[in-house]
This record gives structure tokens, sequence and C-alpha cells, in this order.
């Protein structure tokens, strides 16, 4: 029975003639020869750099780059900085000591840089970051005494203060909240969360929450009834990935469903379908026979038993 192989070249199956074959023909074979020595040399092109700045005591700007991990222009910066030391040989050749560079190094020990607070309609900070690009860069405020912060991730802030990405983002741009990033990773004032999502006193106390959708089926409003009232009554929100969510003891505060849904209650609808009253005339009655009123909401609530009276006596006098 013949022996089939894929190719290690292209990956076709073919049938091979001794256990030694690698490839279906001669052209794949070269191919893979081609490569290899492609790559052999890629890597002596990466190493040979490195293996030039080994032993070197004076390097050119381009080598202090590879040897430091980072751009040529930050060598450039850092010279013009004064913060590395460059001799100039001629107008187009410059050297730095690997010594110098050594030296710059263990003068300037990383520490964390921690931003202090932010306020509102302040000029944008100026951001001080480590000079090794790799390592976390965090906003910077100038205050007059820094502010020991402590730092929780994007995820742990959807997950405690319950909001979405978009909304995180937005929020903390809009209010300069302290942020640090590492390893890519965005990381933010616990503090600064907290005054800005954290939940008072008040609303922790609160149990029972309805949904904009919810007070208006329960209430028979709109939405924008619902937002008005919350804003000028002061009715406690919290808002949850995304969705608001209102007290429902202040709405019922508010709107009285004991009374709306009570049979010892007309509304100025009811009294208007039961006795043909024009609404005019209806509160023209109500003001000079003093029913009793109960304003709810937007809605007037009157006694069923003084509109009956009332209305009664109206009818007897006709």
């Amino acid at each position: 029975m013949k022996r089939t192989k894929k190719c290690a070249f292209c990956g076709k199956e073919f049938t091979i003639n001794s256990g030694s074959q690698r490839y279906c023909c001669e052209e794949c074979a070269e191919k893979a020869k081609r490569q290899k020595k492609a790559r052999q040399l890629d890597f002596l092109k990466a190493t040979e750099p490195m293996m030039d700045i080994q032993g070197a005591e004076y390097l050119s700007f381009s080598k202090a780059a590879i040897l430091m991990g980072c751009s040529r222009q930050y060598i450039y910066k850092l010279v013009a900085e004064k913060k590395l030391p460059a001799s100039r040989i001629s107008s187009r050749m410059s050297f730095i000591r690997r010594a110098d560079i050594e030296a710059m190094l263990a003068g300037n020990p990383y520490h964390r840089v921690l931003p202090g607070t932010r306020q509102k309609g302040k000029k944008k900070s100026v951001s001080a970051k480590p000079q090794n690009s790799s390592l976390p860069s965090c906003s910077k405020t100038v205050t007059s005494q820094e502010e020991v912060l402590d730092y929780i991730s994007g995820e742990d802030v959807m997950a405690i203060y319950k909001v979405k990405k978009s909304w995180l983002y937005a929020s903390a741009k809009e209010n300069q909240i302290p942020i640090c990033k590492i390893a890519g990773k965005n990381y933010y004032s616990r503090k600064h969360m907290d005054d800005l999502f954290g939940v008072t006193e008040e609303i922790a106390s609160l149990t029972e929450w309805l949904t904009s959708k919810e007070a208006e089926v329960k209430y028979n409003v709109n939405s924008q009834s619902i937002k008005s009232h919350a804003y000028r009554h002061h009715i406690p929100t919290k808002r949850e990935y995304g969705q608001t969510y209102y007290s429902k003891k202040h709405l019922d505060e508010l709107f009285r469903p004991d009374l709306t849904d009570s049979e010892d209650y007309y509304t100025v609808e009811q009294v208007q379908q039961i006795y043909g009253y024009t609404k005019a005339n209806i509160h023209h009655i109500v003001k000079v026979s003093g029913i009793t009123k109960v304003k709810v909401g937007v809605k007037n609530l009157l006694l069923r038993t003084d509109i009956d009276r009332v209305m009664s006596a109206r009818k007897n006098n006709a």
C-alpha cells in the first residue's frame, strides 16, 4: 500500500518514495530553502544592532535608542531637556556614553505618579509620564499637596456603580476624574467615582423602585411628566446600566394611588360624564360650594359625598 504525506511547504498530500521525503516536488523544496534562508537573515538583521552595542562605550543616538528600547526622537528629547548628556563631535555626529545612560536611570527611580483632585472648569492638567513608556501613566494635576488615591478598574466601576461603559467614559471625561492607565487598561479613582456615582444614605434606605415605563402605567402619566415631577419635587432617582429608576414611595406620595383608586373621590372628568357640566362650571361649583378638593399631580380629586350633595341640591332647586 502506498503511503501519503502532507507537503511541509504547501500542505498538499502526495505519495512518498521514502520516509525522509518532506516536500511534494523540487519547486516546494527550493521555496522552503529560500524561506529558511530569509528567516535566518532576518534574525541576523534583528540581532546585529544588539551585537554591535554589547561592548561599546560610546553610542550614537540610534544605538542609544536600541539600548533603551525607545525611539530615536525620545533620545533627542532627553538630550534637549538636559536629562541625558551628549557630546557633539561634528555638525552631523553626536555620541552618548553608556555610563551617562546608566547614571540617568539610576538617578531617576520610578515613582508612581498620583494625581490630586481636579476641579471642573480648570485648565487642562499637565500630564506627567515616566521616562520608560512601558510603565503605567497617570493623569497629573498641579496641586500644593498630592493626595494618595485608591484606583479601581473600569470593569469594577461598572459592576459596583451599575453604569454602562459609554456612560463611564463620558462621565469620567466631563467630571475630570483622575485616571491611571496600566497595561492598556484605565483605572479610576475610587474616591471620585464614589462622589460621582455613589449612593446616598436616603437612596440606600429605599427598597422599591419603578422604571419610567412602570410609572407611566401605574400612575397614568407620560414619561415627560414623570421627569418633570421628579425634578420639581426632588424625587430620589438612581441610574443602573443606563436605566433610570424612581422611588416608588415618593411617587406614591405625589400621585396618591390610594386616592385615585378609591371610590370616595371623583375626578373632574368623572363629574363631567355623570352630571354633564363643563370643566369651568365644575371648578366654579367647587369654589363657591366649598367642596373638599385634593390635588394629586396635575389632577383634582373631589370628595364624592360633597359632589353628590351639591349636585342633588342644585337639581332640586332647578
